[in-house]
């Protein structure tokens, strides 16, 4: 079924491309392929907007690393999407927890791009030169965008034809051979057009080991991904207009020590019909097929022990959203949503002693969730009040767990009792225009988040330590508020300033029972307090663009967890800065430099096993050369500084040094 729909959605790119129309025809209409308009109460929450100018010239070229100009956005691990285990590639915000599993929503054209069954992030998928935007609400409150939202949102938005022009491509290589490349085509005709596009990086990568931690199984970080996405936007009518994407992408690394391989596979397709019409509505549906297999290398004796081999996953689901006409004052939304999550792992177990098969492990199940959500907006003058109620019917059934001893006797056969419940949950804001320069805003709101299969049903080993599943885990509820002001201090300085406290209660994490084992529970909650603060300065050819947050998170525990209360939680800094100014001196030159710095931060939940604060400082230039061609040359982490991203049991483990790239550039 999933090659026949990336077959159609094949087929319909190739077909109006025979119609297209120069890029410089001024009777071409480019269809803008966004969702409706954004609603007066956007700008009542902490929003944060990324446009491709800062997505497009990180140090990196990756699109987590321009995420990272956003503090307080955070992975599990401070390693990126090249160095690091896929499923370790969860995205939070507010320093609610590091966590395997996203406890952000990350959304490309309104599509949720988690993991059906671990709740990661691929991350590789998202090509950085595909995108327009990315805007980051920070805090709860998912309201009209799904569930999920427990730390904010993260909507991708991709590029248009207008922004892309007809031809884009890039290649560059740095000083260990690895290379990264790209080609995106968009060609445009009457009321429309068609992107194509295809990356491909790959690289025999670094040691992640130090130098004098290496033994001869150490491996370089290597990795090799590619991903193709195919997007046509076709109005119909004066007010209809249809978006249909495909994505294909594969994602393989090497972790650690020779042998310890990974490699992610992944499918969607979605269909939007958007009408801009009296009544305005949004439709979607999207399907996703996943897979994901991973061996893993005794760091003892370097013999392969775990060989997850299978673990197919599907995602499918939809959402509509109506806005009936109200008049210019009131802005009503009413939809629904749904999202079915399914996959079932395989995996054999061998002993690091003989080398012989011990067990076949099989585990699964399904999640759905059904939101029926309401918002309005409502406009007085220099007010804005805007609130949400969502209502989520959701299902935790079919799971599994089952080992087979080498010969096939049954070790454990587990069968989970189904279960169902509503979680309701809301949000509420308002914002004051006091002046034409000063705004003030407050908000609160709830959230919630399913525990992901992976959570639910698979048990874990990172030598020595053994982390074990939890059937019974319950969902993620957060409660929070914030208050904030944006001021325009001149016509080229833009100041904000958020104060927020969030609370997620019933918070998943690795809880330690004893030496070397641990088991996903429920903590009583993390509470977390922050400050943010942001700046913009434009000076025509001069930018900067800074973020920072102060936080105070701790761990409430109480029973099993009372060890743990008032803990920092594991991979969770207190501090956190990212600032980049960037100089165009002609037309098609540009150079950046980016500094971030990342506080202290914990590997376990009880405070040990330090990962010491890290400063970088990246670089960014383009040069034209003739026409649209232009020359590039980046720098990841100038100074070299030593990125602690693992300390287990004093196994580092780090991230990117020092690394040069050049290349060139067409049509950016």
């Amino acid at each position: 079924m999933k090659y026949l729909l990336l077959a159609s959605a094949t087929a319909a790119l190739i077909s109006p491309a025979a119609h297209a129309q120069d890029e410089n025809d001024e009777n071409a209409i480019i269809v803008l392929g966004e969702g409706l308009p954004d609603t007066p109460g956007v700008p009542a929450y902490s929003v944060i907007e990324l446009e491709r100018e800062q997505i497009v010239t990180t140090g990196s070229g990756t699109f987590e690393d321009a995420l990272a100009n956003v503090a307080g956005f955070q992975q599990f691990r401070r390693s990126d999407s090249r160095s690091s285990n896929p499923t370790a590639q969860g995205a939070t915000l507010r320093a609610l927890g590091g966590n395997a599993s996203s406890r952000a929503l990350v959304l490309l054209d309104g599509v949720p791009m988690t993991d059906p069954f671990f709740g990661y992030v691929p991350f590789n998928a998202i090509a950085p030169e595909r995108l327009s935007s990315v805007r980051v609400t920070r805090g709860g409150g998912s309201g009209p965008f799904g569930s999920g939202a427990l730390a904010g949102t993260i909507e991708v938005h991709s590029a248009n034809a207008r922004e892309l022009g007809l031809l884009t491509a890039q290649a560059l290589v740095n000083d260990r051979g690895g290379t990264q490349a790209s080609l995106t085509a968009a060609p445009s005709w009457d009321n429309g057009y068609a992107v194509a596009s295809g990356r491909w990086d790959r690289g025999k990568g670094f040691f992640t080991t130090p130098e004098e931690d290496r033994d001869p199984a150490s491996s370089r970080a290597a990795y090799d991904s590619w991903s193709a996405s195919g997007r046509v936007v076709q109005q119909l009518g004066e007010d209809v207009e249809v978006q249909l994407r495909g994505l294909a992408f594969e994602d393989n690394r090497t972790l650690r020590f020779d042998g310890a391989d990974s490699r992610v596979r992944g499918e969607d397709v979605s269909l939007r019909v958007v009408s801009r019409g009296e009544w305005q509505v949004d439709a979607l549906a999207y399907a996703q097929w996943r897979n994901f297999s991973n061996v893993v290398i005794s760091s003892s004796r370097f013999v392969k022990v775990l060989d997850q081999k299978d673990t197919p996953a599907t995602g499918l689901g939809g959402k509509i959203e109506v806005r009936p006409p109200l008049g210019e004052n009131h802005t009503l939304r009413i939809g629904a949503d749904y999202r079915r999550s399914e996959g079932d792992l395989f995996e054999d177990s061998f002993s690091a002693f003989s080398g012989n098969l011990t067990e076949n492990r099989f585990a699964g199940g399904r999640n759905t969730d059904l939101g029926l959500f309401v918002d309005h907006d409502w406009n007085y003058g220099p007010i804005t009040l805007t609130g949400g109620l969502r209502a989520d019917r959701y299902t935790i059934e079919d799971g599994f767990y089952r080992a087979l001893a080498a010969d096939g006797a049954v070790v454990r056969d587990d069968i989970y009792a189904d279960r169902s419940d509503w979680e309701v949950t809301w949000r509420a804001g308002a914002r004051l225009q006091m002046d034409p320069n000063l705004t003030l805003r407050a908000a609160a709101y709830s959230g919630f988040r399913l525990p992901t299969i992976n959570e639910l049903y698979r048990p874990f080993v990172v030598f020595p330590v053994v982390t074990l599943a939890n059937a019974e885990l319950e969902p993620e509820r957060l409660e929070g508020w914030e208050f904030g002001m944006d001021f325009q201090a001149a016509d080229y300085l833009a100041l904000s300033a958020t104060f927020f406290d969030n609370k997620v209660e019933n918070a998943i994490a690795n809880v330690t029972l004893e030496p070397n084992l641990r088991q996903r529970r429920n903590l009583d909650a993390i509470d977390a307090q922050g400050l943010e603060l942001a700046a913009a300065l434009d000076l025509g050819r001069f930018d900067f663009a800074g973020t920072l947050v102060f936080t105070a998170p701790e761990i409430e525990g109480t029973g099993p967890a009372s060890v743990l209360d008032g803990n920092l939680p594991p991979q969770t800094p207190t501090f956190a800065a990212s600032a980049t100014a960037s100089w165009e001196p002609v037309e098609g030159a540009l150079f950046a430099a980016t500094l971030r710095h990342v506080g202290k931060q914990f590997e376990s939940d009880q405070e040990t096993e330090p990962l010491p604060a890290a400063t970088t400082l990246d670089l960014f230039a383009q040069a034209p050369l003739f026409g649209q061609l232009s020359g590039v040359a980046r720098v990841e982490n100038l100074l070299d500084e030593t990125i602690v991203t693992r300390n287990s049991g004093g196994a580092i483990d780090i991230g990117t040094p020092r690394t040069f790239w050049i290349g060139l550039r067409y049509g950016f």
